[in-house]
């Protein structure tokens, strides 16, 4: 069975992100060891990028801090195959196009399976433009994942048809970040989705406490939390391990009810 779609199996799926090298990549290595351990059911790992358009302000200063540490591509692919060794859980790659594309189309995804990245997430690639990467994942095996924003409104179908894996439900429109409220009327955004196609629906862009993700939970999927994560990093730094544990486990438990 394809990993991504194994990771809604068990319940409600927890979906962590953090940015690879922030502080550096020793403690990313350490980070995703934990937040499996912590009831992670799939990792995002981002790939920094100086222009990471759909990204507030916090994973923004990750990204930045990441590059100015010196972190390279092939120093991720390096430290996923070492987390691979002890580390089951799926991995997903989050990036943009431009450093896939400058790093090389095939090159980039055969080292990623090579590795063990199981799924790819790109926001900035339009549904319209997806056979720019389709082949190649397909090639190497990685589900390359959709987006569906509110204002997907009349491609929903035409997305949801050609998904894999699930689908990422974008909870409100802007850039990730931690939010207070979540206005979209998410519910309805799944129904559209599940009425065309039955595929698991996970929930990210703006939940950050227990009980935001209790009550996504309760219509989608999955909950997938990014800033929130890489605030407690950017505070913590190298002894940042506990304090994510800590958060992934109160989002498990919470979801898991």
């Amino acid at each position: 069975m394809n990993k991504i779609k194994s990771v809604f199996q068990k319940g409600k799926a927890f979906i962590p992100f953090l940015t690879a090298g922030d502080p550096n990549l020793a403690t990313t290595e350490e980070l995703i060891t934990g937040l499996a351990e912590a009831g992670a059911d799939l990792i995002e790992i981002g790939i920094p990028f100086s222009d990471p358009i759909a990204e507030g302000p916090v994973i923004e200063a990750a990204d930045l801090r990441a590059l100015q540490a010196g972190t390279t591509i092939d120093e991720i692919f390096a430290m996923v195959q070492k987390v691979r060794q002890s580390c089951a859980v799926p991995l997903a790659f989050m990036t943009y196009i431009n450093p896939i594309f400058v790093y090389g189309k095939e090159t980039f995804f055969k080292k990623s399976a090579e590795c063990g990245i199981d799924g790819i997430i790109v926001p900035d690639l339009p549904f319209e433009e997806k056979e720019e990467l389709e082949p190649y994942c397909q090639k190497y095996g990685i589900t390359l994942i959709s987006f569906i924003a509110p204002t997907s409104a009349n491609r929903i179908a035409a997305i949801t048809r050609e998904a894999e894996g699930f689908v990422y439900c974008v909870s409100s429109l802007g850039v990730t970040g931690v939010r207070q409220n979540i206005s979209t009327d998410i519910g309805d955004l799944i129904t559209k989705v599940k009425a065309e196609k039955e595929i698991p629906c996970a929930v990210g862009f703006g939940i950050s406490t227990p009980e935001q993700a209790q009550a996504i939970a309760a219509v989608a999927d999955g909950v997938i939390i990014g800033s929130a994560i890489v605030k407690i990093i950017a505070e913590y730094g190298e002894n940042a391990l506990e304090p994510v544990k800590a958060y992934a486990a109160s989002i498990k438990q919470a979801i898991s009810g």
